[in-house]
């Protein structure tokens, strides 16, 4: 069964369409080893790797709260990775952080079916990608992923003067893009900040759960594959 009819997509970026754990976990591998952290008392990278996945998504989580700015995201993250990883380096923490951040969008890695879904819906609906990833750095992340060129817009939440789950940053989508909510849907993996902002927002949702896992949110539509995409829409 098809959804309603709409006449304009808004996107997530990471996690939704570009393979943030993915390209991630190429860099941090590739940062491990040029900064010898093994031999300087980290246990092995499997271990440092999950400490940043842990790490990091409470981060994001504050910061989506507003508890948080990205500011502190930049400067915090690797100092707590390193220390709960046992190793006490401040500078160097802010070294792998800078390095970490000039890398993550040179790289390619997308979700499965990602291009293929992007290029059948970029010929049926003027689309916009909402984010709240740091401006300078989402734009380069499409780009490098050959995606950039399906979007009409790219709306940060540096841009729009808010951020996501407000219902501020969809509003103002929605106005860049010259549409209506109730002609709009929203693509993406968070519950919190795409699904719920969305819905607060008067926008239909569709929930990207490649996982499965359950939630007790209410989402319009909910999907494991991009690739359901091509049949719903």
């Amino acid at each position: 069964m098809g959804l309603k009819k709409y006449s304009c997509l808004l996107f997530d970026l990471d996690h939704t369409l570009w393979d943030f754990e993915s390209n991630s976990e190429e860099i941090l591998q590739e940062l491990f080893h040029k900064h010898g952290l093994q031999s300087r008392g980290v246990t092995s990278f499997n271990y440092f790797y999950e400490t940043f996945v842990r790490v990091n998504t409470k981060l994001w989580d504050l910061h989506d709260r507003n508890l948080i700015g990205t500011e502190e995201i930049r400067t915090q993250r690797f100092h707590k990775v390193f220390g709960e990883a046992g190793l006490d380096d401040h500078s160097l923490s802010l070294q792998f952080s800078s390095e970490f951040l000039r890398e993550l969008p040179t790289r390619k890695n997308l979700l499965p079916h990602a291009h293929e879904t992007l290029r059948y819906l970029h010929e049926r609906y003027p689309m916009a990608v909402v984010t709240n990833g740091f401006d300078e750095l989402q734009a380069a992340k499409m780009i490098s992923g050959g995606i950039h060129h399906y979007f009409k817009k790219i709306i940060t939440s540096q841009r729009a003067g808010n951020k996501k789950p407000s219902k501020e940053i969809f509003e103002f989508a929605l106005a860049e893009l010259g549409h209506k909510a109730h002609e709009a849907v929203m693509i993406g993996d968070n519950l919190q900040t795409d699904i719920g902002g969305a819905r607060g927002a008067g926008i239909d949702t569709v929930y990207f759960n490649p996982s499965g896992g359950p939630h007790a949110e209410s989402v319009t539509y909910e999907i494991k594959s991009l690739k359901e995409l091509q049949t719903l829409l």
